[in-house]
């Protein structure tokens, strides 16, 4: 090889990311494909009507709301450099980042039905979705007999539940009886304000692994990702997905002191969602590839142990059966429309829709950070991969994994180059408008 043919051959990894990245795209393209020869009816039905995206292609927008969300996301796009290059104290970035997430969630998503499409999803009168009997809402008076009645006879309840209700542990109607929610506009308020908290903890979580600057492009990614924008503000989904980054802050954190409170957090955020505990997988593999096998045994060990206190101590105290509780899931799941889904075209399509609607950028930093073999990068693509091959969920990933969206920018964040934050935004924003307009995403 002569010195000129050196120079000009790009690094190992240089090209080893070039070529990961064109195995995916054509992985993208041929599971579209699939997809469009199943919507053109020349093979079986896949089982969603945009497979591999969950919700249907129909035009719709009201031009009043595309002008609201238009001009929010220009300012999004305006502001980007200042929020990434101003010496702000971490108390106002975090704000920043929080009031930015409400704000685009809101604005985006009055484009098709108004102020409707805050609320409709829960709504269960005329005006509401086709999906809110689904929801949890209609579950409520199972609390009517007092919170031991409901947890001690949660498990047997399951197969009568709605299925969203089904499909969870006993924690998300809980919650919603702590906090007084019975309407569909309380249920939109806890959700937006509450899943919004995700931007900021991408915030944390990236400056816990990359170091201040990176964590404020991983909030900004977060509060940007189409993902969240389109199926976060109008899915209780949200909330989990605030609950398990909570959970990942905490366990990512060098101190032990701070991943023992991370593990009694994810043992409580599991109480909300099952898919939580790949939060705790997430962040044993993170530990593995930063300090070694032991650190992550340790870990994966006080994650276990979060779980039996929490769920213990409800067992104990009210009767709470979490293991006959996720056996009536596993029930319900098999028995679902989860059924009609092939796994040979959802093992790859699952990753795929949740990857597009991420948002390119994100996806593409996140692609970038498993192939150079960062702790973060690598934790990330093994849960996915996991979560794929195991089949333990087939479509609405763009809902089911809302989840690992923090975790997902946070590993992206380093790869976001000094000075395309503006252009990072744009291209966000514009793909989560394009979709607004073209899909009726259902949440």
């Amino acid at each position: 090889m002569t010195p000129t043919e050196h120079a000009i051959t790009p690094p190992a990894d240089e090209r080893l990311s070039r070529r990961v990245s064109q195995i995916v795209i054509v992985v993208a393209v041929v599971v579209l494909a699939v997809g469009a020869a199943a919507q053109l009816g020349v093979i079986d039905e896949l089982g969603t009507a945009a497979s591999p995206l969950v919700g249907e292609w129909e035009l719709g927008v009201r031009w009043w709301g595309l002008l609201v969300a238009g001009l929010a996301c220009a300012a999004a796009v305006a502001g980007a450099p200042r929020l990434l290059a101003v010496r702000w104290h971490p108390a106002v970035v975090a704000l920043a980042l929080y009031l930015l997430a409400v704000g685009l969630g809101l604005a985006l998503n009055v484009v098709r039905d108004g102020t409707d499409g805050w609320t409709r999803m829960f709504d269960l009168g005329p005006a509401g979705s086709f999906e809110a009997p689904n929801e949890y809402l209609p579950a409520l008076p199972s609390l009517d007999f007092g919170v031991w009645f409901y947890l001690d006879r949660f498990a047997e309840m399951v197969p009568a539940f709605p299925v969203h209700v089904a499909g969870h542990p006993a924690g998300p109607l809980l919650l919603l009886h702590l906090f007084g929610v019975s309407t569909a506009g309380g249920m939109a308020a806890l959700v937006v304000l509450g899943g919004s908290l995700c931007a900021p903890l991408a915030y944390r979580l990236g400056w816990t692994l990359h170091g201040e600057p990176a964590g404020r492009v991983a909030g900004l990614l977060c509060a940007c990702s189409p993902l969240m924008l389109l199926f976060g503000v109008s899915s209780f989904d949200y909330v989990f997905a605030a609950a398990g980054a909570v959970a990942a802050c905490l366990l990512a954190a060098r101190g032990w002191g701070w991943r023992a409170a991370g593990a009694l957090a994810l043992g409580a955020a599991v109480l909300l969602n099952w898919a939580l505990l790949a939060v705790g997988a997430w962040a044993a593999l993170l530990a593995w590839r930063r300090d070694g096998w032991r650190s992550a045994l340790v870990l994966a060990a006080a994650c276990g142990a979060g779980l039996v206190v929490v769920h213990g101590s409800l067992a104990l105290a009210y009767g709470y059966d979490p293991v006959g509780t996720i056996r009536a899931t596993e029930q319900v799941y098999r028995d679902s429309i989860a059924q009609f889904r092939p796994y040979w075209f959802w093992v790859l399509g699952s990753p795929v829709a949740w990857g597009i609607t991420l948002g390119i950028p994100i996806a593409a930093g996140a692609i970038r950070a498993a192939v150079a073999r960062t702790p973060a990068g690598v934790a990330l693509a093994a849960v996915i991969a996991i979560a794929a091959i195991g089949g333990f969920s087939k479509a609405e990933t763009e809902r089911i994994w809302l989840f690992l969206v923090p975790l997902a920018c946070a590993a992206a964040a380093p790869y976001v180059r000094d000075g395309r934050g503006r252009l990072v935004v744009g291209i966000l924003l514009g793909q989560a408008l394009a979709m607004q307009v073209l899909m009726d995403t259902v949440w």
